[in-house]
Parts: C-alpha cells; structure tokens; sequence
C-alpha cells in the first residue's frame, strides 16, 4: 500500500492492535502518528509487557489476531529474546517492549514532541 493513498487499512490495523494489547493487558500503551514524518509506516505504537513471558505472549496473540481477523502477514523481529519485540504490518509497526528495556531506549520520546508526550500519558 502506497502511503497517503488509503488511510482505511492503517487506520484498521492500528485499531485492531489497540484492541489486542488492552485485551492482553500492555501497560502505557502510546501511539505515534509517523505521516508526514516518516515513510516506513503511518504509525508506531509502543507497549510494555511485566515480563518476558508477557511480552511474548502479547506478540503471539497480536500477530495471530492480524493473520485471522485483517489478514495481515507481519513481520516479526526479536521474540526469541522476549525484551522487546519488533511487529511490521507494514502501515502499523508495534514495539513491545520489558520496562527495563523501554525506559533504556526511550524509542517514543524520538519520535514525540513534548505536547504530544504529555497527551499520550
């Protein structure tokens, strides 16, 4: 899908995978809004699960929630490891991450203005 030309499919995945990480209880969920800042997708949603296991459960049931119910293949990156795994929709990329390792990155705060942060706590 050509970014900007149907908002439809992200605006759909983006709300199934909300709906997928309150139901599997991620904790500060944010979303980032990536048009008209990046091209690799239109958002980023970024979560934390208590602990490996949740982390990899989270990204189990997300990634079979959007092959069953949108059809989507994502692409999944680190769920070997279980501190942070990385979910490619290709319009909706989800980083699930262990507190730990969130606090260590702070992937949201680059991408956030500090409006922005404040709205999404």
């Amino acid at each position: 899908m050509s970014r900007g030309a149907d908002r439809s499919g992200s605006d759909a995945a983006l709300a199934r995978i909300l709906t997928s990480l309150e139901d599997d209880k991620a904790e500060d969920i944010v979303k980032v809004d990536l048009r008209g800042k990046s091209e690799m997708a239109d958002w980023m949603v970024v979560c934390s699960g208590r602990s490996s296991r949740q982390v990899a459960a989270i990204s189990d049931h997300l990634v079979d929630a959007l092959k069953h119910q949108l059809g989507v293949i994502s692409k999944v990156e680190g769920k070997d490891a279980g501190d942070w795994v990385l979910i490619d929709t290709g319009d909706v990329i989800v980083h699930v991450f262990r507190p730990e390792v969130r606090e260590f990155y702070q992937l949201e705060k680059m991408w956030l203005s500090p409006t922005e942060q404040t709205l999404n706590r």
